[in-house]
């Protein structure tokens, strides 16, 4: 296929690992980067050799050759800029969590057309482990779901040395804390290795700021959550449980189980050497037997070039991407009700 022609916005965090899939793949042609950090665009723009670099997103939506955009800065402006690429005819990967609200999503949905637009919160149903749990899962081998969690603390470490990015957990710039840092990845991958089968409709919830003697750890200023968790109850009566925590006064643990009416999967998301996944089976006769389903070495490439080849390929192949913006707009209802429900202290129907 014509490779697509691709622009990235943000030259920071994420926007480099972009760049290098691009760079890296036949299917894609790096046009052009921007970053309001003049020094940080042209670096990138030289180690990627991209054909140009731009001071604002705005310039680069302007440049006729580019036919789709990575927008990879703090989330407070995505949409906004979304919305102008739309407008410009471009297709657009928006960085994770989608959007600062579900209204935004829905903005960029009615905004998009034909066009295609996706998100990153799929990051991780790129690795393989991911594609053998969602194969078993959808032959029917658990029967009803009832149970659908991960629990995954992080134990505080010493103080950092580097400063933290002041976007990361500041409400105003991100929409929110761990919740949209992780959360969004947590519910893609749950919710996309069960079919996008779960129809979240109420949520209880609770989360809480970092604990007073860890508050050195993170940005001055800091007023989103680092903990939270909460019960999701869907339509037929299965439960979405997650819970996620970091600067925890915890020991670090890791934990994702999905239960069916004859049987359990227990699994990760993240990569691992070896990582497994381990299928607890069920008879009359002898109860509960456990095997395990699937073993390999894994690495993380496949979440650092997973998006942005996904996307290129739904452009050319004119299909959805892995995460489309109506799969996104679930994950952030959920995220919003969440929020919602540890604000008013009470369970909060979900749209």
């Amino acid at each position: 296929m014509n490779p697509v022609r691709l622009g990235v916005v943000g030259c920071g965090v994420i926007g480099p690992t972009h760049m290098a899939a691009a760079a890296a793949s036949p299917d894609i042609e790096l046009v052009a980067v921007a970053d309001l950090i003049e020094e940080r665009g042209r670096a990138a723009g030289e180690k990627f050799k991209a054909k140009r670099v731009y001071r604002s997103g705005a310039e680069l939506l302007d440049d006729p050759e580019v036919e789709a955009v990575v927008l990879a800065f703090p989330t407070g402006k995505r949409t906004e800029l979304a919305l102008q690429a739309f407008a410009k005819g471009k297709h657009v990967l928006v960085e994770k969590p989608v959007a600062m609200n579900a209204g935004e999503v829905r903005q960029m949905i009615a905004a998009r057309g034909r066009l295609v637009a996706a998100c990153c919160s799929s990051r991780f149903r790129f690795l393989e482990g991911a594609r053998v749990a969602a194969d078993f899962l959808a032959s029917g081998a658990l029967g009803d779901l009832r149970v659908v969690r991960c629990r995954n603390l992080a134990a505080c470490g010493p103080k950092p040395e580097a400063p933290r990015p002041d976007w990361r957990l500041t409400r105003a710039l991100n929409g929110g804390g761990y919740l949209v840092n992780w959360g969004c990845y947590d519910l893609d991958y749950l919710l996309g290795i069960t079919g996008w089968s779960l129809k979240p409709r109420l949520a209880v919830a609770q989360t809480w700021t970092v604990p007073p003697q860890f508050e050195s750890h993170i940005a001055p200023g800091s007023d989103a959550e680092t903990y939270y968790i909460a019960l999701v109850r869907c339509e037929g009566g299965a439960v979405l449980s997650i819970e996620r925590g970091e600067y925890m006064p915890a020991h670090s643990e890791d934990a994702w189980q999905i239960i069916g009416t004859k049987g359990s999967l227990t699994l990760k998301m993240t990569w691992g050497s070896p990582k497994a996944i381990v299928h607890d089976d069920t008879t009359a006769a002898q109860g509960t037997t456990t095997q395990t389903l699937w073993q390999a070495e894994e690495d993380g490439s496949p979440t650092r070039t997973g998006p942005v080849t996904d996307f290129a390929a739904a452009i050319r192949e004119d299909r959805p991407p892995a995460t489309s913006l109506e799969r996104a707009l679930v994950i952030q209802q959920i995220t919003d009700a969440i929020y919602a429900s540890a604000a008013a202290g009470c369970a909060v129907e979900i749209e």
